[in-house]
């Protein structure tokens, strides 16, 4: 089953904001960065805005814009803004509870499913836009031409 990319999207569009120096972006330009649709940028900015990681410059020359400094937008911050709560789905129709697996199973997988969820979420709270965004710039610097 495939996930959901919405996580990578939205980090990649703060990276871009963030290197574009301050000045906003609009969604097409965004976009075209990911290689993605503007109206699919739109819903993520949506998300980001809700929770306060980007802000809307309106007007000529308007776009989206970070709302807060980079160093402080943790990777949990953007996981929680643009992805569903729920790490791990459990089918939408019950188990057989006549089964003493299907009776149990969920309740004995909680522990496990909790505890992975905790350490994604330690892991992503480590680091912050400006983390991605020095990586980027290391491997931009890396990939140019030797002289």
């Amino acid at each position: 089953m495939p996930t959901s990319t919405r996580f990578a999207v939205a980090v990649h569009t703060l990276a871009a904001l963030a290197v574009n120096g301050g000045k906003p972006l609009r969604s097409e330009d965004l976009a075209r960065s990911v290689n993605t649709g503007a109206v699919v940028i739109r819903g993520l900015l949506s998300r980001l805005s809700d929770a306060g990681l980007t802000r809307s410059q309106l007007g000529a020359g308007g776009g989206a814009l970070l709302a807060k400094p980079v160093k402080s937008i943790r990777l949990l911050d953007v996981y929680n803004a643009v992805e569903d709560t729920e790490l791990f789905s459990l089918p939408r129709t019950p188990p057989c509870f006549d089964c003493p697996v299907g009776a149990n199973i969920q309740q004995a997988m909680h522990l496990a499913l909790q505890r992975a969820r905790n350490a994604l979420e330690t892991e992503l709270s480590r680091y912050t836009i400006a983390d991605i965004v020095a990586e980027i710039t290391r491997l931009g610097t890396s990939r140019l031409p030797q002289s």
